[in-house]
C-alpha cells in the first residue's frame, strides 16, 4: 500500500501546487468592496441585514459602506466550508504545514501594504501595525512547523492487544473576531484551526472589517484550497446567524464578555467545542526594588500600546509606596513625552481611537474617575489634528492617581488608555487586591527579587502572567484567561486541544474474552 499513498500525496500536492500557480493575483489592500471571502473570491453576500458605515479611526471618514451578511449568506459559507472539509482534512499534516509555511512568506513579502491597511482600518500607528503583522507570520510559521506533529499516540494493552488515539479535525469553525488587533485575532484562530485540519467561516469586528479579507487572499495565493476559509462581514445580527448555526462543529471569539457570553450560550446549543479570549482589568505590581526605568517602560506597554485598546493591559498598577513618588514623576513625564499624530508618520506613538462613541466612552470613564476623587496627573483629553486626520478621535494617555480600589475607573475594563496608579506597602497586600476582580486574563511584577518575582505570579489569578516586562504573547507560548477572562487558550500546543478531537481504536489480538455472556454448546 505504502507506494498507493505515496502516489496519492503526490496527486494532491501537484494539484495544489497547480491552484498556487493560477491564484497569484497580487493582494487588495485598499478599503474596496466586495467585503465577504466566500469560495475563494471576493464576493457580494447573496442577502443582507442590513449594512454599516466603516469609518476609518485615523481620518474619521468613511472608508466604506459594508453589506451585512444575511441567513442565507452565513449558510452559503458553511456549506462552502463543510464542502471543502473533506479534501482539507484529507491532506497530511506536512502539506496542510507547507501551505501555512508558504502564505508566512506572502505575509511578509507585503507586510507594509498590509500594515498600512491596518492603520486605516484600526488607528494604530504604523510601527505598532508593523509589529503585529510580524505576530500574524509568526503564527502562520508556528502552525506551519508544527502541523506535522499534530499526532496521537499507540498504546500496548494486554495479551499483545494494542490501541491508537489519533487527533482528528471538529470540522467546520465559526469564528468571531475583535478590532483592536484585526489581523491577528484572526490568525490566532485560523492558522491553528487549518493546521489541524479543520475549515473556517469568520466574522470580523464591524469596526475593522478589512484586513480579514486580505488573509483570504493570502491563503489562497499560498496554494489553501477554495473554501477552506472564509469571511463573512456583519454585525451582531450576523455574528449570531453564524454562531447558532448547526453547521458549526465549534465556536470561537475574541471580545467583550457580554457578547462572549451569548456565544457561549450559542454553543451550548448544539454542545459545541467554544474558546473565548475576553476581556481584562490586569494587575501590574512593581516592588520597591524594581528597577525604575524598566518598570516605567512596561507601565507604558501596559497601558498605552494601540490607544490603550489592549484586552490584557495593566491598568491597575500596584507600586510599593518607597518608590511611589519617583515613578509616578518618570510615568508621567514619559507619557507627556508621547506623540500624538497621524498614525501613518514614522515617530508617532498615539493613534485614533477605534470611534467616536468608544472615544466618548474612555472620557466618560476619566470623568466618573474625577468625580470619585482621582487626580488626573496628565492627559485624558480630546486633541483636534490638522489636515487630513482632523475628524478622528484622538485621546491623550491619561494616567489617575490617589485612586481607591472600589472606583468605576479601577474596576472596570476602560478599553482606553488610561492609567490608575496605587499605592501598596506589602506582598500580601498586593495580592489579595490584585486578585479582587472578576477578571483574570493578565498580570505582572516588576522586582530584582527573582524568588519573589516567581511567588508572586505564581498567586496571581491570571491565565498570562509577566516577570520584568508586560503585554508579549509570542505564538509558542498559550494565551487566554482565568475567571471571566474567557475559556481555553489560543497559541502554544494548547490552542492544538481546542481544535482537534481524539478517535480511540482498540484493536483485539485474541479470541474475543466475554466471560459467561457466551456459553459453547
Amino acid at each position: 500500500m505504502r507506494p498507493v499513498v505515496l502516489l496519492c500525496g503526490q496527486l494532491i500536492t501537484r494539484k495544489l501546487r497547480v491552484a498556487a500557480a493560477l491564484s497569484r493575483m497580487g493582494l487588495h489592500t485598499t478599503g474596496d468592496g466586495p467585503y465577504n471571502w466566500v469560495g475563494g473570491l471576493r464576493c457580494n453576500p447573496v442577502d443582507t441585514v442590513g449594512e454599516f458605515e466603516n469609518i476609518s479611526p485615523r481620518t474619521g471618514k468613511l472608508f466604506g459602506r459594508v453589506p451585512s451578511s444575511g441567513e442565507k449568506e452565513v449558510d452559503r459559507a458553511v456549506k462552502t466550508a463543510r464542502a471543502a472539509f473533506g479534501e482539507w482534512a484529507a491532506l497530511s499534516g506536512m502539506e496542510r504545514g507547507r501551505l501555512l509555511t508558504r502564505a508566512a512568506g506572502i505575509m511578509r513579502e507585503n507586510l507594509e501594504d498590509i500594515a498600512r491597511l491596518d492603520v486605516n482600518d484600526n488607528g494604530k500607528p504604523i510601527w505598532e501595525a508593523r509589529a503585529d503583522m510580524e505576530t500574524v507570520i509568526a503564527s502562520l510559521d508556528y502552525y506551519g512547523g508544527l502541523a506535522p506533529a499534530i499526532v496521537g499516540y499507540h498504546c500496548k494493552l494486554p495479551c499483545g492487544s494494542w490501541g491508537t488515539a489519533s487527533r482528528e479535525p471538529l470540522g467546520v469553525v465559526g469564528g468571531v473576531g475583535a478590532w483592536n488587533y484585526p489581523l491577528q485575532t484572526c490568525t490566532w484562530k485560523v492558522a491553528p484551526a487549518l493546521a489541524c485540519g479543520n475549515t473556517f467561516i469568520y466574522k470580523p469586528s464591524q469596526l475593522a472589517p478589512m484586513a480579514a479579507l486580505v488573509l483570504g487572499e493570502v491563503l489562497k495565493e499560498a496554494g489553501v484550497p477554495d473554501g477552506v476559509y472564509n469571511v463573512i462581514q456583519g454585525e451582531g445580527e450576523t455574528g449570531a446567524l453564524l454562531s447558532n448555526h448547526a453547521g458549526c462543529d465549534k465556536l470561537s471569539f475574541t471580545g467583550s464578555v457580554p457578547t462572549g457570553a451569548k456565544i457561549m450560550a450559542a454553543g451550548a446549543k448544539g454542545i459545541k467545542n467554544v474558546t473565548l479570549e475576553l476581556g481584562g482589568k490586569s494587575p501590574l505590581i512593581i516592588f520597591d526594588d524594581a528597577d525604575l526605568k524598566n518598570a516605567v517602560k512596561g507601565a507604558l506597554m501596559a497601558n498605552f500600546l494601540t490607544q490603550g485598546e489592549v484586552c490584557s493591559n495593566g491598568t491597575r498598577i500596584f507600586v510599593q509606596r518607597g518608590i511611589y513618588d519617583e515613578f509616578i514623576k518618570s510615568f508621567v513625564a514619559q507619557a507627556k513625552k508621547m506623540k500624538i499624530g497621524d498614525p501613518m508618520e514614522e515617530d508617532t506613538t498615539v493613534g485614533g481611537t477605534i470611534s467616536e462613541d468608544h472615544a466618548k466612552k474612555v472620557l466618560g470613564y476619566i470623568q466618573s474617575a474625577k468625580e470619585e476623587g482621582a487626580t488626573v496627573e496628565c492627559g485624558g483629553e480630546r486633541v483636534i489634528l490638522e489636515g487630513e486626520c482632523k475628524d478622528g478621535w484622538y485621546l491623550s494617555p491619561a494616567i489617575l492617581t490617589n485612586c481607591t480600589d472600589e472606583m468605576k475607573a479601577v474596576k472596570e475594563e476602560i478599553f482606553g488608555s488610561v492609567a490608575s496608579v496605587l499605592i501598596f506597602d506589602t506582598e500580601e497586600e498586593a495580592l489579595e487586591r490584585a486578585n479582587n476582580t472578576d477578571f483574570g486574563l493578565a498580570g505582572g511584577v516588576f522586582t530584582k527579587d527573582i524568588t519573589r518575582a516567581h511567588r508572586v505570579v505564581n498567586k496571581l489569578e491570571a491565565g498570562t502572567t509577566y516577570i520584568n516586562t508586560f503585554n508579549l504573547a509570542p505564538a509558542e507560548l498559550p494565551f487566554g484567561g482565568y475567571k471571566m477572562s474567557g475559556i481555553g487558550r489560543e497559541n502554544g500546543l494548547a490552542a492544538i486541544e481546542h481544535y482537534t478531537q481524539y478517535k480511540t481504536v482498540y484493536v483485539e489480538m485474541n479470541d474475543v474474552d466475554c466471560g459467561p455472556l457466551y456459553q459453547e454448546d
